[in-house]
């Protein structure tokens, strides 16, 4: 993957949050570069959680690891970057809506395509 498709990624996810932002109570994201900041701070923690538990667990699996472990890090997120507001039951609102919104508008994981297309070359 290039530099700026991993930029338009991150993008695209900063807008979704914005949007889960709006629709969901309970989570609110201050601005579009709390929403950028939080959409690296999300990629980022699933990075490390697929690194230890492998890719069942990790936030950008499917299932209900995949779902728990998304609201998690969602949660745990708001702790790292600043005017994101979130509590567990709009954690775990937010790691639906997201979920909900991937089906149609699938953003995959930047560290994953990136090494998928490492596998391409």
């Amino acid at each position: 993957m290039n530099f700026l498709g991993t930029i338009v990624r991150f993008i695209v996810s900063a807008i979704v949050l914005m949007v889960v932002g709006w629709l969901v109570p309970q989570f609110s994201v201050g601005g579009f570069w709390s929403a950028l900041m939080l959409a690296v701070v999300i990629a980022v923690m699933g990075w490390i959680i697929e690194g230890i538990f492998g890719k069942r667990v990790t936030p950008f699996g499917r299932g209900i690891v995949g779902f728990l472990s998304s609201a998690l890090v969602i949660w745990l997120a708001q702790f790292v970057v600043g005017n994101v507001h979130v509590s567990v039951i709009g954690a775990l609102l937010a790691a639906l809506v997201i979920g909900i919104i991937d089906l149609f508008i699938p953003v995959s994981n930047p560290y994953e395509a990136a090494s998928h297309n490492k596998h391409r070359d």
